[in-house]
């Protein structure tokens, strides 16, 4: 179990399931339009492709169903907190595997639709308590949901910016999820109460160590946008860069938060 014992935020499992689609769909609209030419474009993650991003999207999805392939764990071991700090361990097996569905999926629209279509399956047929086997321990299937919003937030937005003019839009709900689960895994990382961290409409977290602000305006606040605290928690954007582009308000000696960004390699 997690070391921390912070309370993890309960999320709505109707409204998470919904969610995950609803982004998978938009990716998929957005990818049916793309010519081969365009999906030969660059991304900014390393030597992929759009068609390799577009493919670990789906793979991001098709995660849940490798995990109820598993035999279900005797017990939980661990909690959404704990996946933002497990996602960089298997970095090389992951491109690899991208690359094999890229390859195999010359048609990216039907990949997709069969991605979305199996998903609909399985959460049919399995109660979201059911335990997967995950990279950050055994958890309930209605939890590791919530972190297949992240994935799909962080990924559309890399796909955006890869394609000019794309533009594919965020589920709210997805990016509300998103938002909450990196803002919480900051107080995660550096618990206290002397900086408040904003993230409007979606989240407010208290972190980082010294005197706890307890009523009227915090000494430390730091304030930005969710596409804003997404990228800066993934390491798409750096935090000085961000500061300097009015994209991040930050006041207080506290309210430097580049030693602990980003949450997520």
């Amino acid at each position: 179990m997690s070391p921390t014992k912070k309370r993890t935020r309960t999320y709505d499992s109707a409204r998470i399931r919904a969610a995950v689609l609803a982004q998978l769909g938009h990716v998929r609209e957005a990818v049916r339009g793309l010519t081969p030419e365009r999906l030969a474009l660059p991304t900014r993650l390393g030597e992929w492709s759009v068609r390799d991003l577009v493919a670990h999207i789906g793979m991001a999805v098709t995660a849940v169903g490798r995990s109820l392939d598993l035999p279900e764990p005797v017990k939980q071991d661990a909690t959404i907190l704990d996946w933002p700090f497990a996602t960089g361990a298997n970095s090389s097996a992951i491109d690899e595997f991208t690359r094999g569905i890229a390859e195999r999926h010359p048609d990216l629209d039907a990949y997709l639709a069969g991605v979305a279509r199996d998903l609909v399956e399985q959460l049919d047929a399995h109660p979201g308590t059911r335990l997967l086997a995950t990279n950050a321990g055994a958890m309930p299937l209605d939890d590791y949901l919530v972190t297949r919003t992240v994935e799909l937030v962080v990924h559309t937005d890399d796909l955006n910016a890869a394609v000019p003019g794309l533009d594919v839009p965020f589920e709210r709900q997805a990016l509300a999820a998103a938002t909450r689960l990196l803002a919480d895994a900051l107080a995660v990382r550096a618990p206290g109460g002397a900086t408040e961290v904003r993230v409007p409409p979606y989240a407010v977290v208290q972190c980082v160590e010294g005197p706890r602000h307890t009523r009227g305006t915090p000494p430390n606040v730091v304030e930005t946008d969710p596409l804003t605290w997404v990228r800066l928690a993934t390491g798409r954007l750096v935090w000085k860069d961000a500061v300097e582009d009015a994209k991040v308000s930050a006041s207080g000696e506290r309210a430097d938060l580049s030693a602990l960004l980003p949450l997520m390699s």
